[in-house]
């Protein structure tokens, strides 16, 4: 298309000049500034040791293991707490019974000698 408008117009079109903003063009954002700057060379950094499927897995299961294993220690120590209460009130339970039948057998051992 450019072919076809006359030499003078293109020309023209060329020499006529741009509008004049306060904000600069997107062209003039998109270009790439240049500064005459130091070089700033620092050591690259070791790329890190990528950690293998079989060793994800290992450590994984090692501390899903220990996770398990610690929270079924705490359950089995509360367990034991109130299974070991119980069994001591029980125990207490039974020896007021046995006093109490022992306070009986005596009075009914006194009433038996009295009468004879």
């Amino acid at each position: 298309m450019a072919a076809r408008v006359p030499f003078a117009v293109r020309n023209l079109a060329a020499l006529r000049p741009a509008p004049v903003s306060s904000k600069p063009t997107i062209s003039q954002q998109a270009r790439r500034q240049f500064q005459s700057s130091r070089t700033l060379l620092a050591d690259a950094t070791a790329p890190k040791k990528p950690v293998g499927a079989f060793r994800g897995s290992l450590f994984g299961f090692l501390a899903g293991s220990v996770l398990a294993g610690s929270a079924l220690y705490y359950y089995v120590i509360d367990e034991y707490k109130v299974s070991n209460e119980l069994l001591t009130e029980d125990i207490y339970a039974l020896q007021s019974a046995v006093q109490r039948i022992e306070s009986y057998v005596k009075t009914l051992e006194e009433e038996v000698k009295s009468k004879k």
